[in-house]
């Protein structure tokens, strides 16, 4: 099976690439924006919070 923490960290590193790319491509207060929805989204309040719900099923 695979774990939580396993699944995180193949998503993170996709998550950096995609900011590197929204950093080279977007102005700097268009990417701060993006950035802040990119890491609410998959992180500890997102997809995280997510995977440990299910995690505990």
């Amino acid at each position: 099976m695979v774990s939580k923490a396993q699944i995180v960290e193949l998503v993170n590193h996709r998550v950096t690439r995609i900011l590197l790319v929204a950093e080279a491509s977007l102005p700097s207060s268009q990417f701060k924006a993006f950035r802040t929805v990119v890491l609410n989204e998959f992180g500890r309040n997102g997809l995280e919070r997510e995977l440990e719900r299910l995690e505990g099923q």
